[in-house]
């Protein structure tokens, strides 16, 4: 099943003849790279935002993956957040922030003569709340996944395959969805949330988030892992290590991680 999806991907990259990935090393824009790569030679390349928004392990591992899968690979810094529209944190700031992160993506590639733009959207992303796809939609970016048909587990599956590091790796969104609509976004916090959450790693969690409310870290882990945290010197190590970094207070979510959940209340039809 796999294969005949994987090789309806190749022949719809291959038809685009040009193609700048959006890439951020993650499960889907890495095997977006691979077949663009296999299939496009330098008619493809990366490109990387590296912005407030952004883990800068996540960033490092991006030009790990691109230098493994050969694909030239651009990497745009942003130093500070300056669309006031997205300091404010509004429901639509996922269109807001695509809506600007594209639009740089777009002007990098006609350096290169290249026109089309793609992202990792496949069709289990559908589901979910994301205005940024209709920032996408008007922006012309293509999204090979969803256009083919795959979901994130055909995706795992056939990175699997072609022996990609990222077939199992974690979902890991940008920073500012870790803090609730409304609140103010700004460096400070996206920082002291990026520092929290690679502590959190450090300690052998593998699916995580520390979401922002108000000086109040809350904690998500997996269900499964619950039991790991509840630990009196775990949460000691935890708690002692936040606090020290900027956090009033540290808590634990007992319903443990799951995806979507700072957009639970909003109308999923907008």
């Amino acid at each position: 099943m796999t294969s005949s999806k994987s090789e309806k991907l190749r022949k719809y990259i291959k038809n685009l003849d040009n193609l700048a990935v959006a890439f951020s090393g993650g499960v889907d824009s890495t095997l977006l790279a691979k077949i663009a790569a296999d299939e496009l030679g330098q008619d493809a390349i990366a490109i990387t935002i590296s912005g407030p928004q952004h883990s800068k392990s996540e960033i490092e591992e991006a030009k790990e993956f691109a230098k493994k899968l050969g694909i030239n690979h651009r990497i745009i810094e942003i130093e500070k957040i300056e669309n006031e529209k997205l300091i404010y944190n509004t429901e639509d700031r996922c269109y807001i922030c695509k809506k600007d992160v594209f639009s740089v993506i777009r002007e990098e590639a006609k350096k290169y003569g290249i026109t089309n733009i793609v992202d990792g959207t496949n069709v289990d992303d559908l589901g979910d709340y994301r205005p940024g796809l209709k920032a996408l939609k008007e922006l012309n970016v293509i999204s090979p996944l969803k256009e083919v048909g795959l979901t994130k587990a055909d995706i795992r599956q056939i990175s699997k395959e072609l022996n990609l590091l990222t077939w199992n790796k974690p979902a890991f969104a940008c920073l500012i969805t870790r803090i609730p609509y409304g609140e103010e976004l700004t460096n400070e916090k996206l920082r002291l949330l990026e520092e929290a959450e690679e502590y959190i790693k450090s300690l052998g969690f593998n699916q995580y988030r520390v979401r922002y409310h108000n000086g109040i870290a809350r904690i998500e882990v997996l269900p499964e892992d619950l039991s790991k945290f509840f630990d009196v010197d775990m949460m000691k190590k935890i708690s002692d290590k936040l606090k020290s970094i900027g956090f009033k207070y540290v808590t634990l979510d007992l319903e443990g991680y799951r995806m979507g959940k700072m957009n639970d209340g909003l109308d999923q039809n907008e």
